[in-house]
């Protein structure tokens, strides 16, 4: 029982673990990989991988792209679970 009381404390004593403690801690950034490497230490790129964005014809397109700060303000009121509940 003593060593799982131990083993608690120390535990609770590390703390977060970030990419600057420990050694051999790389968090990451959640991209993923684009490649992979090579026996050489290249890296190539695989097409399949890379992100590709699908970005809408806009030409013709009324909207800007920022919203002025000197715009009016307007009041909502705050949905209800009623409201969404109700049929008509």
């Amino acid at each position: 029982m003593q060593e799982v009381i131990r083993g608690i404390l120390r535990g609770a004593k590390r703390g977060v673990m970030t990419a600057k403690k420990g050694r051999n801690f790389y968090k990451g950034n959640r991209t993923g990989s684009m490649g992979s490497h090579t026996k050489h230490g290249n890296y190539v790129v695989d097409l399949n991988k890379v992100r590709t964005y699908v970005v809408p014809d806009l030409t013709g397109c009324e909207l800007r792209p920022y919203v002025s700060h000197r715009g009016e303000k307007i009041k909502v009121d705050p949905c209800s679970a009623a409201a969404f509940t109700a049929t008509e």
